[in-house]
């Protein structure tokens, strides 16, 4: 029997109405205005309400050239667990996972299979996933959902490594799923620097500080400054894994930022705010 993997947020973090959908994503997508480029090997991307994200998601998802791609590894926020034997769905595709490479690495013994329960709790992956669908429709793909744990350095480096090779292959595709800072009492961080003026130009500042480090593709660097500031970035890890596999993998990858946006601008220590930003990873031919 097929197990189906319910789209468990839809109807609240994203519209359960296919046609709704699909239009707010060609939207998103036509006023991005970016062209495709078959050189994308992965994106970093938000994984908010597309309320909030769905705009600064589509500056990730616009760049995707679907061709030659064949395989999707959405990389998330959870444990360092290879979810299988299950059918991925949300209101515009049916997603099939890639057994044979799931079972590669499972093999590895550093992987584990995660419950259903806690798959559909999670959003990470399923805010990207209407995105993916709309970018691949007509195209035959299968995914391999990888969620990533709060991992140390070392761990980061350790599944970098398991994971290099499959981002030379240009048929593989990454998607990495992640907001920015998390800022406010309610996050329990209210870091501010006064001298870039208004609250929300400091998380700026500080935000645009970690994608700049993020650009260099320096896994090294980017865990000093989340150790200095501490920034909330949900997605750290599966970022540091991301960083670990494009820097020693045998292919030349340049990540770039293309879009930045904060949930709200904060002016007051009573407020809160989530920043987005979408990336893509791009092979240079420089």
């Amino acid at each position: 029997m097929e197990v189906i993997r319910r789209a468990s947020h839809a109807g609240s973090w994203y519209t359960d109405n296919p046609r709704k959908l699909e239009e707010e994503l060609d939207g998103w997508l036509s006023a991005a205005g970016l062209p495709k480029s078959s050189d994308v090997r992965g994106v970093i991307a938000p994984h908010a309400g597309y309320s909030y994200s769905g705009r600064a998601a589509a500056y990730a998802f616009g760049n995707i050239d679907p061709t030659n791609i064949c395989g999707l590894v959405p990389h998330c926020m959870c444990n360092d667990v290879c979810n299988s034997a299950k059918y991925l769905t949300n209101q515009m595709m049916l997603f099939r996972p890639t057994l044979s490479v799931i079972e590669e690495l499972k093999a590895t013994g550093k992987f584990e299979l995660m419950d259903l329960r806690v798959d559909e709790a999670e959003h990470s992956m399923e805010m990207h996933l209407p995105y993916l669908a709309k970018v691949f429709k007509g195209h035959q793909v299968k995914v391999v959902p990888i969620l990533v744990g709060a991992l140390n350095a070392e761990s980061e480096a350790k599944y970098g490594k398991l994971l290099e090779k499959y981002i030379d292959d240009p048929k593989n595709f990454f998607s990495v799923s992640s907001d920015f800072c998390h800022w406010g009492t309610r996050f329990n961080y209210t870091h501010y620097d006064n001298k870039h003026g208004a609250i929300y130009k400091s998380i700026e500042a500080l935000d645009k500080m970690g994608m700049d480090i993020i650009e260099t593709g320096d896994p090294d660097s980017f865990k000093k400054y989340l150790l200095e500031f501490e920034n909330t970035i949900c997605g750290r890890h599966p970022i540091g894994v991301f960083l670990h596999m494009t820097k020693n993998c045998s292919t030349k990858i340049k990540i770039q930022f293309l879009r930045y946006e904060q949930s709200s601008q904060c002016k007051t220590m009573r407020e809160s705010s989530v920043s987005y930003a979408s990336a893509a990873a791009k092979v240079d031919g420089e």
